[in-house]
């Protein structure tokens, strides 16, 4: 049978291990992307690691989260990091420059290449053929130490596309659609790859859409071939020399397959809170909406700004909404702006904020409590936009406009027909407003080694854990349900993230939107027990941030027992020595409450010799059958306390 484009691309970059679903592999990695909110702790790991510079082709450390500077914080991030930039030999994309995604596809990506990004939504990269994984910052460290990325080999999942999108419709109801069908869990361990005839009516922007909300799926990435709308592309940015065809082949299998007809899409909508809880917007209509947003990298395309700009051109916005727009760089707004798109936003009340992620993440436009928020984000977790209490609903720039302009959700088929509106006809320019003004290249080597790290009094060094005891007896201090995020572990918000540089004070924000009191009953363990979490399925969905793994582990957690664990967060809490542990029997989870004491012994013997350990419960003498999926590696990594050490001593 032929290949499809991910065997491909794993085949040209596999070093160790076979393509067998479940088994671990090993790729070399060429490209490295980090972003502020998790970048500050990859250069840390870099210096507690002694590197000299990066042995990555390309590495690329982004602002773009972290833009809001209320108090001094950010801008020693930004200082530390433009530092740790020249030190390592790394590019740098100043503050406002962009969202990662979109830029770095703009300026670095190449068909065919592999990329290691400290952000889950990596996989966006996947529109131009590459093979693109978001994974936790040490992952990335290593990477850009040179190290090969190690993850276990996913099944493939192929996507027929056939027909073309109906007026009013985009990329983004795709990826909806996606999730209506599969759930948040519906990629785990699955590369998805898109393929059919409908592909040529899709550009490389919009298959970064449907790409970059892979990661809602769970998908380990999302890869897309490197075809004629990759190449259009590459031209447009001034880098068609870039290009390199890289296709399926014509009988191609796959271990799972689906199919969508494009033609029968309609507009969708995400209601809160959660990317999967999807519906068609007439079912939704009339709900009154209080802000809609435009923006961020699951909708970066200087296509979705233009179809929202005539829709409301000429018109006014409803007098309760609040109408913002997110450039997602600076490039698309600089385009925006020459076609007069811009000022129609303008004229119809729109509310332009800089080129980043911002809202996205809870750095800025929190709405109302009890206020339905609109967005073309790519989450709408509990709390992630800086609202306790939000409502926050995901749809495309076309549902998104016709809301605004409704004062209520509003199909934009029947407001089109309501206001007699027609579909615009967007012609993109031949060539991109390319500015590389605000990308500082890499210095020479000889530069690199001899410049310092700047480091403000708010970053802290990384915590030197100790090794996992061969017993623990220790208190469960939580127990959370299904599909708890990371940003429910370790929140984002302007609250918290100014802080992600310094850990003992990041903690103290650990689990808050779940329980408030946790860091401090944690605290309360004076006697260095620690203690346990117990979760549910798809435990650490969402962010790849690895300080959902440090934070709770600054705390004194030990081991996390759930049902199931989403992909990156198993491997971050592997990496800096918590255990994570499945129950055989999911029934087991009922049967363990807060605050029972749990005791796990021989650790040191079992691990490494067995996928099976037992779990005595002593408060009410039971004993639970778990098991793990820890490769050699990261039991050795486990038992030491964490990678950072093992590959310290590795590098010298």
């Amino acid at each position: 049978m032929g290949r499809g484009v991910a065997h491909k691309l794993i085949e040209s970059h596999l070093v160790e291990g076979e393509m067998v679903p479940g088994r671990p592999i090993a790729l070399s990695v060429d490209q490295t992307l980090t972003q502020d909110a998790t970048g500050t702790l990859v250069m840390q790991e870099l210096e507690a690691l002694g590197l000299d510079r990066t042995r990555a082709e390309v590495s690329v450390q982004y602002v773009d989260h972290n833009l809001l500077q209320a108090d001094e914080k950010n801008a020693e991030d930004h200082e530390f990091l433009q530092s740790a930039a020249r030190r390592y030999g790394l590019w740098y994309s100043k503050p406002g420059n962009g969202v990662s995604h979109p830029t770095h596809m703009q300026r670095f990506g190449v068909p065919g290449k592999t990329l290691a990004g400290s952000d889950s939504h990596t996989c966006a990269a996947g529109s131009l053929g590459m093979l693109a994984v978001g994974v936790g910052g040490l992952e990335v460290a290593m990477a850009i130490a040179g190290r090969p990325l190690r993850i276990r080999a996913p099944q493939i999942w192929g996507v027929r596309l056939t027909g073309e999108l109906p007026e009013w419709t985009s990329a983004k109801d795709v990826i909806l659609e996606m999730l209506r069908r599969h759930g948040v869990k519906g990629g785990l361990n699955r590369i998805i790859e898109y393929h059919g005839p409908g592909l040529d009516t899709l550009s490389a922007m919009d298959r970064h859409v449907i790409a970059n909300m892979g990661a809602e799926l769970g998908a380990t990435t999302t890869v897309f071939p490197a075809d004629g709308a990759v190449r259009d592309f590459l031209r447009a940015e001034g880098r068609e020399d870039d290009f390199t065809e890289l296709l399926a082949d014509t009988d191609a299998a796959y271990d799972v397959t689906d199919e969508i007809d494009l033609s029968s899409v309609e507009p969708l909508i995400a209601l809160p809170s959660a990317p999967d809880k999807v519906v068609p917007v007439r079912e939704a209509a009339g709900e009154k909406v209080g802000q809609v947003v435009i923006g961020s990298s699951a909708n970066p395309g200087l296509r979705d700004y233009a179809v929202a700009a005539a829709m409301v051109k000429g018109r006014q916005t409803d007098s309760t909404v609040s109408f913002d727009v997110n450039p997602s760089s600076r490039q698309i707004f600089a385009d925006l702006t020459k076609t007069g798109a811009t000022v129609d936003l303008i004229g119809a009340g729109a509310r332009i904020h800089q080129a980043g992620c911002l809202g996205c993440i809870g750095m800025g436009q929190a709405p109302a409590v009890g206020s339905n928020s609109l967005r073309t984000f790519p989450r709408n977790f509990p709390g992630r936009s800086g609202t306790k209490e939000d409502s926050v609903w995901l749809c495309s720039p076309e549902t998104a406009a016709a809301s605004a302009l409704a004062g209520e959700i509003t199909d934009p088929r029947d407001l089109a027909e309501r206001l007699g509106i027609a579909y615009p006809e967007l012609e993109p320019p031949e060539r991109s407003s390319v500015n590389t003004r605000m990308l500082v290249p890499p210095p020479p080597r000889e530069e690199s080694l001899r410049a310092e790290l700047v480091k403000g009094p708010n970053i802290s060094a990384l915590p030197d854990f100790p090794p996992l005891p061969d017993r623990i007896e220790a208190p469960v201090l939580l127990k959370v349900g299904d599909d708890v995020s990371t940003d429910e572990i370790s929140p984002a918000g302007a609250a918290a993230l100014p802080f992600r540089s310094n850990v003992p004070r990041l903690a103290e924000f650990t689990f808050t939107r779940i329980d408030e009191d946790y860091p401090r009953r944690a605290h309360d363990l004076a006697d260095g027990q620690g203690h346990f979490v117990i979760g549910g399925d798809n435990y650490g969905q969402g962010s790849s941030r690895e300080h959902a793994a440090i934070t709770p582990r600054f705390l004194g957690l030990r081991a996390v027992v759930a049902r199931s664990f989403a992909r990156i967060h198993w491997q971050n809490l592997a990496n800096f020595g918590v255990l994570a542990l499945e129950f055989t029997d999911p029934a087991d989870y009922d049967r363990i409450e807060s605050g029972d004491v749990l005791v796990l012994d021989g650790l040191r013997e079992t691990l490494p010799a067995a996928s099976e350990v037992v779990l005595r419960n002593k408060t009410r003498d039971e004993e639970y059958t778990l098991r793990h999926r820890l490769s050699a590696p990261q039991v050795e990594s486990v038992l030491a306390g964490g990678q950072i050490p093992l590959l310290a001593r590795e590098l010298e």
